[in-house]
């Protein structure tokens, strides 16, 4: 990593964090994109225009090598905790959870007691806490973000919705805005990314009078399911794409290559093994006849265009921040959720989708539409990696992370170091000069904060945020990681592949794209680290999925019996009036035939 320029005098001549006062803090903001792969910011790669995020690692440190939860959920709950996921009550999410782990003690589908959250530590010691955008750590008074730790919060509680009206984008789901602890309706202009911006910019300017530091949370839908955006942003990629998904992630790849943000691992993540095999196996666009190559090419447009609403929404936001003096004290961080999602739902309920949206090639994007990218675009996103959201492969965990402030981190810099998710609460309060709870907060038992501090390299007085001794695990859904050093072991349960069935050992520094299974070469290695993993199984009370278990069959079975629980009194009264109406007719026919 190349040297950064220090934070503020005082914290470079390695005084205490306890001594920043409350002058020095900085504020933060903090910003989520939803199903953004590796790729898709011009930064890493990308041809979307987005340039307010490429600003961002243009002026701060840019991650290369950061990796989040493979799902939406177990990746904000760490997020916002520092804490795995299984202990804080999102071993999985609600959404693919299986019968065994329902109910279960760490699988509570909400965000549970056992913790407190960053922003109720930041909160606590005099931070404005703000957040606009989706929340997905449960509904229950106890886990709403008022109750967490925010001041003020417009917040959608579920996994996602419509991004022009309150519609759910599942078969038996429900989408509710909550503003500060109460529904609401949405506003008549309501579109996610633009709404979003300007609630967390009211928040923060109707906020500054206290004089206090702030920390807001910006989470957008964008670009998660249903892609949706005004026209005029689809319109200049609409003949972007018809060059295909292999040439995009070619294109994309060379770029990267080219500025330097991977080593040149001599692979082709296009017509080498596994990205030939893999992306192969869903759709070959060659195989594709002109009308559904349009189609497909407007799906990425439409994408592509939700991105750059969103980068626009951004570009709101710190012009807010710099017109009111407050941009140079404000530490940005820029990250996604996961990996680009390949799954494509109109196959999984085409009835729910026929009858509730609008998928004609005209309609894409606009009210009412329904668009969603599929495998081949979702591989494009996660360039140059394996897989894609739900793996515990690269194309699942590794994405964008950027954080920038003027003048306390070095413009243009970039890292390779290994950080994790759980990593970043540490950092936040490490730089506000907040102490972590070790065991106890305000006479509650919680639970330790589980990653380490990036201050160090933030701050470029260290070359890597983990020791390489240092073990990271990750469990969800059947898919496993364990990263050691130099080396990532992987297995999958649900892989679709078989020659990526059992264990998968890669030497990341030199196999970034994770080639080369090197499990039969090192079995003493694979043993480590699978001990590394049973080891954490019982140390954080993980419930492994069963061996048939399916998550996309699980969506449909959860979503069947969420349906008949948010509908329960519709369902009896209609099973009630079926009833009244046979017996009717009944009578009526029996009357009929004694007259």
């Amino acid at each position: 990593m190349q040297r950064l320029l220090p934070f503020a005098l005082l914290l470079a001549l390695g005084s205490p964090v306890t001594s920043v006062t409350a002058v020095e803090r900085p504020n933060i903001l903090l910003i989520v994109a939803d199903d953004l792969g590796f790729s898709d910011a011009g930064a890493y790669g990308g041809e979307i225009s987005t340039p307010n995020i490429d600003q961002l690692a243009a002026e701060g440190l840019q991650f290369t090598n950061f990796h989040v939860a493979a799902t939406c959920s177990p990746t904000r709950s760490m997020l916002m905790t520092g804490v795995d996921n299984h202990l804080v009550g999102m071993g999985n999410m609600k959404e693919i959870m299986a019968d065994n782990q329902k109910g279960q003690p760490g699988y509570e589908g909400w965000l549970n007691d056992s913790v407190v959250t960053l922003p109720s530590l930041l909160q606590d010691a005099g931070y404005s806490t703000y957040m606009a955008g989706k929340w997905h750590l449960g509904g229950r008074p106890q886990s709403q973000p008022v109750a967490r730790g925010f001041d003020r919060s417009f917040a959608l509680m579920e996994s996602g919705a419509d991004n022009w009206e309150a519609k759910h984008y599942l078969p038996g789901g429900t989408a509710t805005w909550l503003e500060d602890g109460k529904p609401v309706d949405l506003p008549d202009n309501f579109y996610s990314s633009f709404t979003y911006a300007d609630k967390l910019i009211s928040y923060i300017d109707g906020g500054r009078a206290q004089g206090k530091p702030f920390f807001g949370y910006l989470a957008f839908q964008a670009v998660h399911a249903p892609h949706q955006v005004p026209e005029e942003y689809i319109e200049g990629y609409q003949s972007l794409y018809a060059a295909g998904w292999d040439q995009i992630r070619a294109d994309r790849y060379q770029r990267q290559l080219a500025s330097g943000l991977l080593p040149d691992s001599g692979e082709n993540p296009v017509t080498d093994d596994w990205g030939t095999f893999y992306q192969r196996t869903h759709i070959d666009w060659d195989s594709l006849g002109d009308d559904e190559k349009a189609y497909r090419s407007r799906q990425m447009a439409v994408f592509a265009g939700m991105a750059e609403a969103m980068d626009q929404s951004i570009g709101k936001v710190i012009r807010y921040l710099k017109d009111s003096g407050q941009y140079d004290n404000t530490l940005i961080l820029f990250m996604s959720d996961n990996g680009g999602e390949s799954t494509v739902l109109r196959e999984v309920a085409p009835l729910f989708y026929r009858l509730r949206y609008n998928t004609d090639y005209d309609a894409l994007g606009a009210p009412g539409s329904y668009s969603e990218y599929g495998p081949g675009w979702a591989y494009a996103s996660n360039t140059p990696f394996y897989s894609f959201k739900g793996s515990p492969f690269s194309g699942g965990m590794r994405v964008p992370l950027i954080i920038s402030q003027p003048g306390r981190i070095a413009a243009g810099t970039r890292t390779h170091s290994f950080g994790y998710v759980t990593d970043i609460t540490p950092t936040l309060l490490d730089v506000a000069g907040v102490a972590q709870p070790d065991g106890e907060y305000r006479g509650q038992p919680v639970h330790a904060i589980m990653g380490t501090s990036m201050r160090a390299l933030l701050e470029g007085r260290a070359e890597r945020v983990h020791a390489p001794d240092h073990p990271t695990v990750y469990e969800l859904a059947g898919g496993i990681a364990v990263w050691l050093g130099d080396y990532k072991l992987v297995t999958s349960k649900t892989n679709s592949i078989p020659a990526r069935d059992g264990p998968q050992l890669f030497n990341v520094t030199e196999d970034p794209l994770e080639r080369h299974n090197l499990a039969e070469q090192h079995p003493e290695k694979v043993e480590q680290m699978m001990q590394i993993y049973r080891d954490y199984v019982v140390r954080n009370q993980v419930i492994e999925v069963p061996a048939d278990y399916r998550a996309w069959e699980q969506v449909k079975k959860n979503g069947r019996e969420q349906f008949i629980a948010n509908h329960r009194l519709s369902l009896l009264l209609f099973g009630l009036a079926v009833i009244a109406l046979v017996v009717l007719g009944g009578w009526l026919l029996v009357r009929r035939q004694r007259r």
